[in-house]
C-alpha cells in the first residue's frame, strides 16, 4: 500500500490569502445583488445599472403582480360587485362614445385579447412634454391596469386601477421615454381590450 504525499504546508493557503478571497467573494456578491437581484425581483435599483439592463422593469411587474395577487385575496368581492354596474354603465357609455367616433380621427387603433391571468403592455415612444390622448374599453370582462412611463433611467406611474373596463384621457409625458399600460386579465374568462390613441408620439410598440 502506498501512502498518499502530505502537501507542503507552504503550498496551503495563508490566513491572510484566504482572508483577501473572502472580501472580493464578499463585495462581488454585493455588487450582483445590488445592480441584478434587488432590479431583477423587486424593482429596487438605487445605482440605476439594472434599469440599462431592463432588468428593473421586470422587478416593478413583478412587485405588481404580487401587490394584485395580494389584493384580490383581500375580502373585497362584496364591494367589486356592487362597483360592477357602474364599471358596466361606465363601459356602455365608452363603447357609444367609440361608436360616434369617427376611425379617421384616430392615430392608432389596435384590439388584442387576454386570456384569464395573462398580462401585456403597450408603450408610446414620447419626448418630454408631449401629450397623447387615449381610450381603452374591455369587453366580457374586467381588468386592472397600470399607466406608467420609463426611459433615460427614470421611471414615473400616472394611475392604476384594477377590475376596470376601460378609461380615457391623455397621457402628459413628464420626460423622454416609453409611456403606457401594462393590463392584467383578472377575470375567469378571456377578456378583449380596444385602444385607440392619438397625439404627439413616434412610435407604438408592446414592451411585455
Amino acid at each position: 500500500m502506498h501512502n498518499s504525499q502530505k502537501p507542503d504546508v507552504n503550498e496551503l493557503p495563508s490566513s491572510k490569502q484566504l482572508l483577501k478571497s473572502t472580501i472580493i467573494a464578499f463585495m462581488a456578491a454585493i455588487v450582483i445583488l445590488v445592480t441584478v437581484v434587488l432590479p431583477a425581483e423587486y424593482g429596487i435599483d438605487p445605482t440605476r445599472v439594472g434599469r440599462l439592463l431592463g432588468l428593473a422593469e421586470m422587478g416593478e411587474i413583478k412587485a405588481q403582480l404580487a401587490e394584485e395577487a395580494e389584493q384580490d385575496r383581500s375580502p373585497s368581492e362584496g364591494t367589486d360587485k356592487q362597483s360592477s354596474v357602474f364599471d358596466n354603465i361606465f363601459s356602455l357609455i365608452i363603447g357609444t362614445a367609440h361608436a360616434q367616433q369617427a376611425k379617421d380621427t384616430w392615430k392608432d387603433e389596435i384590439t388584442f385579447s387576454l386570456e384569464p391571468g395573462q398580462g401585456i403592455e403597450w408603450k408610446l415612444v414620447m419626448e418630454k412634454g408631449a401629450v397623447a390622448e387615449y381610450q381603452w374599453a374591455a369587453e366580457n370582462g374586467r381588468v386592472n391596469f397600470d399607466l406608467h412611463g420609463d426611459g433615460g433611467g427614470q421611471s414615473i406611474s400616472y394611475e392604476k386601477g384594477r377590475g376596470k373596463t376601460g378609461a380615457e384621457g391623455e397621457i402628459v409625458a413628464a420626460f423622454k421615454g416609453n409611456h403606457g399600460w401594462f393590463w392584467r386579465n383578472r377575470d375567469n374568462q378571456d377578456v378583449t381590450i380596444k385602444l385607440q390613441l392619438r397625439g404627439d408620439y413616434s412610435e407604438l410598440k408592446q414592451t411585455y
